[in-house]
């Protein structure tokens, strides 16, 4: 029981440092330190696009061309697919366009290269280069399709459509992925070309841009590469297709210090955005990014949580879609216990301190999605239901009343945020302002309110 317990509270610790260390400070100087590498490999190509692959690349540089969307999981080796759902056909309209492009993506396994790079963009150029083949083949008068294995090369060596003399439609997969996979991924091309050809997909405007057929090339912080000796693109007899791993090969934390403060490294730290942003956009921190990265780590949360709160106002009086975030509940640190509580937001008080943690004394808590907050001693926020049973000096009288006329217009009789909807289709009566204020403090504050303020 005792080895039990111990081996417990070693993997509690583990989870503990690893949370430190995954910090949302610690993920935002490492993406800035990788986008350095990715401006660094964009400035070799100047002409050609930079596009992010949704959602990690967006991360990795202030301003992007384009974006598009291939999923790792198209390329697992037990799922292999051609989505024609994402068929991101703008991308090879954007290649053909420009002479090609430079996608940007990340991962956090710990590989050089995320599996949408490794496998389901070059499974992409491929399908979308043989169907092209097929197309230019028909429109030569030869009414069948290639026959697989056979070299496309020769094939296509008379027809005067296209002006590349050899359109090479060969698979290109990088060295790293083994031959037992290459084979599958061959067997289910012919498959992958037929659902493209009958997606409706416009293969011809597509054949009329595309000079030269898609091709991908793989750069990594590894990568070796030689300032005097990089090539023109217009040179290669291909589109290329440059694929930009952002992070570094390694899964594990790395200790770093900038001028003021260390801090660990994190490899792939864009990817699952949900669990570390607090809401943060790439958009936002590029806007804020010198401000947020010379913060530290005591005061990141802070910063970052003002600035989404500023955005989110900022776009809720224009009358765009502004939803409160949230945070994720934390467990209690107590080990005899495994209640679940709301994490508190951090905030800045007027006085330029920081905010405060769930053992605080005086924490915030949001009400739903609304702009209002319970706190007892607090002046930044829109209005104060005061829970505590001494008055606090802030017109209190006014405050209830805005906001409980907000709460109710959002809430049900149940105490649920609905957006408004109840309210919109039901009168509502002062024993039901009283049943939802009742409601909301219950299960919302998780307090028992004073009956003073209840006298509506």
């Amino acid at each position: 029981m005792a080895d039990e317990t111990a081996s417990m509270s070693i993997y509690r610790a583990s989870r503990i440092i690893k949370r430190r260390q995954s910090s949302l400070y610690n993920s935002l100087l490492s993406i800035h330190e990788d986008s350095i590498f990715v401006s660094e490999i964009a400035q070799l190509w100047p002409e050609l696009p930079l596009v992010a692959n949704l959602r990690c690349g967006l991360w990795y540089a202030k301003k992007f061309h384009s974006n598009c969307y291939f999923k790792s999981t198209d390329g697992h080796t037990n799922n292999l697919s051609f989505n024609t759902s994402r068929l991101n056909l703008h991308l090879a309209i954007l290649a053909g366009q420009r002479g090609g492009c430079m996608i940007v993506d990340s991962t956090r396994k710990g590989k050089r290269f995320p599996d949408s790079m490794s496998k389901t963009i070059p499974i992409w150029t491929c399908v979308l280069n043989r169907a092209i083949l097929n197309y230019r083949n028909k429109m030569d008068g030869i009414n069948k399709p290639m026959e697989e294995g056979v070299n496309s090369s020769a094939q296509n060596s008379d027809t005067t459509v296209h002006e590349s003399p050899k359109w090479d439609s060969s698979l290109h997969l990088p060295l790293w992925v083994p031959d037992t996979e290459r084979v599958r991924i061959e067997c289910n091309l012919d498959g992958w070309i037929k659902q493209l050809e009958t997606s409706g997909a416009d293969i011809a405007s597509i054949s009329s841009l595309l000079k030269k057929p898609l091709r991908p090339l793989w750069i990594s912080q590894k990568t070796v590469i030689w300032l005097n000796e990089v090539p023109d693109y217009d040179s290669w007899d291909f589109t290329p297709i440059i694929l930009i791993s952002a992070s570094a090969a390694r899964d594990v934390y790395r200790q770093k210090r900038s001028s003021e403060f260390s801090w660990n490294y994190i490899a792939g730290a864009g990817d699952d955005e949900e669990s570390w942003a607090r809401g943060l956009t790439p958009t936002l921190f590029w806007n804020n990014v010198y401000d947020l990265i010379n913060s530290g780590p005591d005061v990141c949360n802070q910063k970052v949580a003002a600035i989404v709160e500023r955005d989110r106002v900022y776009r809720a009086q224009r009358g765009q879609n502004a939803p409160q975030v949230s945070v994720k509940p934390t467990k209690l640190a107590s080990t005899n216990s495994t209640h679940i509580q709301d994490q508190p937001l951090d905030v800045i008080m007027e006085d330029g301190t920081g905010g405060h943690s769930l053992g605080d004394e005086h924490p915030i808590y949001w009400l739903g999605s609304t702009n209002l907050a319970v706190y007892f001693k607090a002046s930044n926020v829109d209005g104060i239901l005061n829970c505590d049973q001494n008055q606090i000096l802030c017109r209190e009288d006014i405050s209830v009343c805005v906001c409980l006329a907000i709460l109710i217009s959002l809430f049900n009789v149940e105490g649920v945020y609905d957006d408004g909807k109840s309210f919109k289709e039901t009168q509502i009566t002062k024993l039901d302002m009283r049943q939802r204020l009742i409601f909301i403090c219950k299960f919302a504050v998780n307090a028992r309110p004073s009956r003073e303020y209840l006298n509506v």
